[in-house]
């Protein structure tokens, strides 16, 4: 069973920066993307960041230039740094990732989610 687990959210006020971490554990022999999504409330879950196992990234409109994803895949683990932080970033944060099993067939993981709340 492979488990992803969540730190680094908290408050912080506008202009402010947070690091959130991902760090997945389990049955693992490879992993594939990794990224970040965000849901705010009463909105859909949307992609916010993510990056390949060769390290090729995408990152929302809204967050190009002051967020960064990045991993460290010796230690199946994803990163995001948020400078410039916005309230409108004010939301719940998932990671997840694209992880296959020994016959190739890759599944979906998600965290359980870190609040990440930005005052104006």
């Amino acid at each position: 069973q492979v488990q992803l687990v969540e730190s680094g959210g908290g408050l912080v006020q506008a202009g402010g920066s947070l690091r959130l971490s991902c760090a997945a554990s389990g049955s693992i022999f490879s992993i594939n993307t990794m990224g970040w999504y965000c849901q705010a409330p009463g909105k859909p879950r949307e992609l916010v960041a993510r990056i390949t196992k060769s390290g090729v990234r995408n990152y929302a409109d809204s967050v190009k230039g002051r967020f960064t994803v990045s991993r460290d895949n010796a230690k199946n683990t994803v990163y995001l740094q948020m400078n410039s932080l916005k309230p409108d970033d004010t939301a719940v944060y998932y990671c997840y990732a694209i992880i296959p099993n020994v016959e190739g067939t890759e599944y979906h993981y998600w965290g359980q989610g870190t609040q990440v709340t930005v005052s104006s």
